[in-house]
């Protein structure tokens, strides 16, 4: 897809925004009951990642990605965006997408004319007690970008094609701790043998996909 095309369909987004494939939700197929939080979504904390997208050398629309860094943690080596818990000091969701990124990737967003065009709908990641707002942003170039080693792997200058609704979807059935999960994830030819993008991630950018591919 051209960043001009993305870029159209993103100039005003719909009050009702499309749902993404119901495959890339994750299901537990045995293991314990999943734990969620006493409290519910009403105990989460805020949280925000940043959707950018910009144009490669040949015009095409391509969407950030980290694979975060091996920790002790639930997302430990995941695909991602950038982005993460709100801070006192953010003023809103957006700031907080924007300071993350900053620190992640090393995002500056006036010197690629970074553009902010909407959200998609939040949601909650019981796991980790977060309730995500992911913000989209356009911007005029893909820049080199400059990881913190502390928390990321590697980034990834993904096409937005992989993500539109005819993108395949792989169906994986692995252990996540104490589960046996069943859930669809894409897979990126620039990753390798690497992680699939999966959960949450999966998630909002199938939502994108199904925003970006929407009949008139």
């Amino acid at each position: 897809m051209q960043f001009v095309d993305a870029a159209a369909r993103l100039a005003s987004l719909p009050a009702t925004l499309p749902d993404p494939p119901e495959s890339l939700m994750p299901v537990r197929i045995a293991g314990e009951p999943w734990q969620a939080p006493a409290q519910g979504i009403a105990g989460a904390r805020p949280a925000a990642v940043l959707i950018l997208i910009a144009p490669d050398d040949e015009g095409e629309a391509r969407v950030v990605l980290i694979e975060r860094a091996t920790y002790d943690g639930h997302h430990s080596g995941e695909m991602s965006f950038p982005g993460g818990a709100a801070e006192s000091e953010d003023a809103d969701l957006v700031a907080t997408a924007l300071r993350e990124a900053g620190e992640e990737i090393g995002l500056e967003p006036e010197a690629i004319g970074l553009r902010v065009v909407g959200r998609l709908e939040p949601f909650w990641i019981p796991v980790s007690n977060f309730r995500v707002t992911p913000v989209i942003a356009l911007a005029d170039r893909i820049p080199t970008w400059r990881a913190d080693t502390r928390e990321v792997k590697s980034i990834v200058n993904a096409p937005v094609a992989a993500f539109l609704p005819d993108a395949p979807i792989q169906i994986i059935e692995r252990d996540v701790r104490q589960w046996r999960i069943r859930y669809g994830a894409y897979a990126l030819d620039e990753l390798g043998d690497g992680p699939a993008v999966w959960g949450a991630t999966a998630r909002f950018l199938g939502q994108l996909g199904a925003l970006l591919g929407a009949k008139d």
